[in-house]
């Protein structure tokens, strides 16, 4: 009767406590009702003997080296059975509860990270964003952060273990250090528009100001604002997700892509090999154009297919087209004296 009063006035508990305290109450009660049901010869009651078999009957183990000899005694060895199992029951109910929660909050982006050095998206477009993290995770485990505003309820990649979901304001600081911006090793501010952009980035370099950002646009032109934010952050075409993922593995790279796209200065350019060259390797034309012309040979073109960078032993035939860097174009002929002076070097 008294462990049924306790549990009734218990119902509401639901901490780690609950279940002590429950087989506590159990011990506390049974021990007296045992040595008043039991003869003084049976040494169950004993306190070196007690607590011993009230954790292997309460366990529904029983052992058998002690065991009531009256009808009583059976009673409250079955009251402590009874209690063993229903703490053994709220245990677990308990356990199950904080497993749910944490696996809740983890899907509904709640929990506070412990992170560092990982990749830490700000912004969520479905079907992109997955594209960009798997592009991320294709060079080995990187831990990677999506954090996305209120609106996307649950995390979107659950079965990928290396991606962490934070939800919230995303000019928040809270929230961007729940997502461990402080301690990120490289920022992606993939906003919904170009505004929100420059409010997210501002936000997030607020948080971490020496961490490598970089920023999507829409119009590149807005890329001078967020100049005024951090001379050092990197914007990229929104529209160019593989250009996104390359400049977050290697900072600096857009730069070079881009200024390989501006007119002046070092460009790419082709020529169409000459006959007589037929069977020069892609090693002598890259030795030839580089000692002559300081640039460097990026492909070539061989009956139809290119090749980026072929292994230098490879024998191009004489009507080839090279792909190359160089700061001016060349001509079929300053090839052909360029390979043929460094051959007779």
């Amino acid at each position: 009767v008294t462990f049924l009063v306790v549990m009734r006035r218990m119902t509401h508990v639901r901490t780690w406590a609950l279940p002590a305290i429950m087989i506590t109450v159990v011990f506390v009660t049974s021990w007296p009702l045992m040595a008043l049901a039991e003869p003084a010869a049976n040494q169950i009651t004993d306190p070196a003997n007690y607590w011993w078999w009230f954790v292997v009957t309460a366990a529904t183990v029983g052992y058998g080296d002690f065991f009531p000899l009256t009808w009583g005694g059976h009673l409250v060895g079955a009251y402590v059975i009874g209690g063993g199992i229903i703490t053994l029951t709220t245990l677990f109910t308990v356990v199950a509860e904080k497993i749910s929660n944490a696996k809740g909050r983890r899907m509904k982006g709640l929990d506070d990270l412990d992170l560092s050095g990982h990749v830490a998206v700000l912004g969520y477009t479905p079907g992109r964003t997955e594209r960009i993290v798997h592009e991320l995770s294709a060079e080995g485990d990187t831990q990677v952060v999506l954090c996305a505003w209120d609106d996307l309820a649950e995390h979107p990649m659950p079965s990928l273990a290396n991606v962490s979901f934070v939800r919230g304001e995303l000019t928040d600081e809270d929230v961007l250090r729940r997502a461990c911006v402080d301690r990120a090793g490289r920022v992606l501010v993939d906003a919904r528009d170009d505004n929100e952009a420059l409010s997210v980035t501002v936000a997030a370099m607020h948080v971490n100001p020496e961490v490598h950002t970089v920023v999507t646009l829409r119009d590149m032109a807005r890329a001078k604002n967020l100049g005024y934010v951090d001379s050092d952050v990197r914007c990229v075409q929104w529209h160019s997700p593989r250009m996104v993922t390359e400049e977050l593995q290697d900072p600096g790279i857009s730069r070079v892509y881009a200024d390989l796209m501006t007119h002046g200065g070092a460009n790419t350019y082709s020529v169409r090999l000459l006959a007589s060259l037929d069977g020069t390797s892609f090693g002598d034309y890259q030795q030839a154009l580089g000692s002559t012309f300081g640039s460097t040979v990026l492909a070539a073109r061989c009956g139809g297919e290119i090749v980026v960078s072929p292994p230098w032993d490879t024998a191009l035939p004489g009507d080839s087209v090279l792909y190359y860097i160089a700061d001016r174009r060349l001509s079929p002929d300053d090839v052909s004296r360029a390979v043929n002076a460094v051959r007779q070097a």
